[in-house]
């Protein structure tokens, strides 16, 4: 993001002016004095994108539960479908072997579907991250440029992107708004981390090689260039002595499955009343109104 004043005051101008032949640590005044609006318009932009990274989150999780719910109906089928009593259609040949075959296409189907909705989740928190570390507004070019404009990315060592700590709207100084922004960030952070763990369980699901159950491990890539991403929101360091321990012909039941759902639907790393209560602090303070 990269605002640039075009067009000032007369009495701005005449600071323009000044700010030309002048050193940045002389005349912090004027500069302030432009600051603050671009900084305004860079933090409504940010927390705007959050909100709406949050609503993005909810649809992709929704999704991905979905995805989940089929992908162990296919495969619970499959499992019990040795013992099902198939009544009429007893003498049907291979009929069972037909049905077995065409659930675990369907499994597959909504594995792959799985791994796509995940994938959304992933960019969501990297987008959440990125927008939470891009809240201070820099000068760029310096003081001795012909306009003065400011950007979310530093030149100077010496420019912290805070306006000296200075109230950004009404009271509250950029720290107090990023602190919420990691508070809020954190949430999901840790839910992705979740999320991970049992999309790695349900993608274990009837996997076999050589006719054992093999499963993923938290070492293994769901989808080519994960790590990458769970890097950049600081998720990529897992200690091996993490990954799930179980016997290599050890499978889920129903029950441990739909528990599996039922802590994806509850989201249990975020507290929903307390995200509401960022976004309601957030705007009364910038006067925007979060839905």
């Amino acid at each position: 993001m990269e605002s640039t004043i075009s067009s000032l005051s007369s009495s701005e101008s005449t600071h323009q002016s000044r700010l030309q032949n002048s050193s940045p640590k002389s005349s912090p005044f004027p500069v302030n004095r432009l600051w603050r609006p671009a900084a305004q318009r860079n933090m409504k932009n940010q927390w705007s994108r959050l909100n709406s990274l949050r609503q993005d989150w909810i649809a992709s999780s929704s999704t991905a539960r979905s995805h989940a719910t089929s992908l162990i109906n296919a495969y619970l089928s499959q499992r019990y479908m040795k013992d099902m009593e198939m009544g009429v259609l007893i003498d049907m040949d291979d009929i069972k072997k037909k049905a077995s075959c065409k659930l675990l296409k369907q499994q597959i189907l909504h594995q792959d579907k799985l791994i796509s909705s995940y994938k959304n989740l992933v960019t969501t928190v990297v987008n959440m991250v990125n927008a939470s570390t891009s809240m201070r507004c820099f000068l760029k070019g310096g003081t001795n440029s012909p306009l003065i404009q400011f950007s979310n990315t530093s030149e100077d060592i010496n420019d912290n992107g805070d306006g000296g700590g200075i109230p950004i709207f009404t009271f509250w100084s950029i720290s107090i708004f990023e602190k919420l922004a990691q508070e809020l960030v954190h949430m999901f952070k840790l839910e992705l981390h979740l999320k991970r763990l049992l999309v790695i369980e349900f993608l274990s699901l009837g996997r076999k090689e050589d006719g054992i159950n093999k499963r993923l491990s938290l070492l293994d890539e769901i989808y080519e260039g994960e790590f990458g991403n769970l890097s950049l929101c600081k998720l990529d360091h897992i200690e091996e002595s993490e990954s799930t321990c179980v016997q290599p012909n050890c499978q889920p039941d129903s029950d441990v499955l739909q528990v599996y759902l039922t802590a994806w639907l509850t989201d249990v790393n975020i507290d929903r009343l307390r995200v509401d209560d960022i976004f309601s602090e957030v705007g009364e303070e910038m006067h925007v109104n979060y839905v």
